[in-house]
């Protein structure tokens, strides 16, 4: 026993410094696409045509990107002439109902400790994989006062993934119902979103927010754990997050 404990403090502390400083490590990001100027009607709508859920759209030489359909499908940066790439991950954003009402708002009392309780909508398993490494030792979700619970009861924010079958409407309404008030609610990836590649099926409700009030939007497919932690952070206050105003 005493070998582990030797080697653990030689080894000292991986977890990730984020939220106080930057990552820096490789491969924490799969990054997303920004819009721009490619300079000529004809390279502006060659690549929105690439994109396979309408996520591009070319007015004149600009392009376009709704984050919150995009699938990180990569065409746009491999076209003949590409899109440039943000590698970065803090991309949570609060929507603009949850702006607008001061009463969604959790306050100060959860600044330092939140419950979240996490929905599979009907994910493909990307983005629960992506949660799932919050609790592990790079990440290390509880450090930073979050918590995964398993009952709604006590959750104070709800993570939605999946593009919300219905089959699944009735079990993600009631578990919403079962959190106390203040709650917040949390669209991660672009299921939840947008329906994603699901977004025509007739078995799905698309966006979370057809069900649900979603204050905190989280873009990706999926969305790598930092930006998780973001929209925990902007969730609980504790940051601002992206402008989409």
């Amino acid at each position: 026993m005493s070998d582990w404990v030797l080697r653990g403090l030689a080894t000292g502390v991986k977890s990730s410094a984020y939220p106080k400083r930057a990552e820096s490590a490789e491969g924490v990001s799969p990054g997303l696409p920004e819009g721009a100027d490619l300079g000529s009607l004809s390279s502006a709508s060659g690549v929105s045509r690439l994109c396979p859920t309408q996520a591009l759209h070319a007015s004149g030489t600009v392009v376009a990107v709704d984050r919150g359909a995009c699938v990180n499908c990569y065409r746009c940066a491999r076209a003949p002439v590409t899109l440039p790439w943000n590698r970065g991950y803090e991309w949570a954003s609060l929507t603009d109902e949850a702006v607008d009402d001061a009463s969604r708002r959790l306050g100060r009392a959860f600044g330092h400790s939140l419950h979240v309780r996490v929905v599979d909508a009907g994910d493909c398993s990307a983005c629960l994989s992506e949660i799932a490494q919050l609790t592990g030792p790079y990440y290390s979700l509880h450090r930073l006062g979050f918590f995964i619970t398993p009952t709604p009861r006590e959750a104070d924010a709800l993570i939605v993934v999946g593009p919300g079958t219905q089959r699944m409407r009735e079990a993600l309404l009631a578990t919403y119902e079962a959190m106390p008030s203040p709650k917040r609610v949390i669209a991660v990836g672009a299921c939840a979103l947008s329906g994603g590649i699901f977004a025509e099926s007739e078995t799905v409700e698309g966006a979370t927010a057809n069900m649900l009030p979603v204050d905190v939007i989280v873009p990706g497919c999926p969305p790598p754990p930092l930006a998780i932690i973001h929209a925990l952070l902007v969730a609980a206050e504790r940051t601002a997050g992206v402008s989409t105003r």
